[in-house]
């Protein structure tokens, strides 16, 4: 594993516990007494979808620093690859959390467009990987 997918897998690592205590405290206000979140529907789905999205995708990110280093790509792809998956796991819950902060939100905002830029982000990534590795083992032929 090269130095750069080392220290960023450090980093998501000593990340993880903030997506943990985000799982908390969905936790605390779905079981405690707190007013206005289950009163309103859409809040409550997005903040979960963010929450569960932010936690598949820093596992994903881990996954993926994995195989970067294997995969033949050139050195901007092979970044596209490395922070592909780790944006993602940031700028789309962010999206979700953002869209939806006030309580009384009928609709998201124009922040909730930001999940769709990311998601095409989030695409070039996997798919540079993918083609990274099947060209690889090619060359192991």
């Amino acid at each position: 594993m090269s130095r750069e997918s080392r220290m960023l897998a450090g980093i998501l690592l000593i990340l993880l516990p903030t997506v943990m205590y985000g799982g908390l405290t969905l936790l605390s206000l779905l079981t405690g007494d707190v007013p206005g979140y289950n009163d309103n529907p859409l809040r409550h789905d997005l903040w979960r979808a963010g929450h569960a999205h932010a936690g598949v995708y820093l596992v994903l990110s881990l996954v993926m620093l994995r195989y970067v280093d294997e995969a033949v790509l050139s050195p901007f792809w092979k970044w596209i690859a490395r922070t592909g998956a780790p944006i993602a796991a940031i700028l789309i819950p962010a999206a979700f959390f953002l869209s939806v902060i006030s309580p009384t939100a009928k609709e998201p905002n124009g922040l909730m467009n930001l999940a769709y830029v990311e998601a095409l982000f989030l695409a070039a990534a996997v798919l540079s990987l993918g083609v990274g590795l099947i060209r690889a083992a090619r060359h192991m032929e």
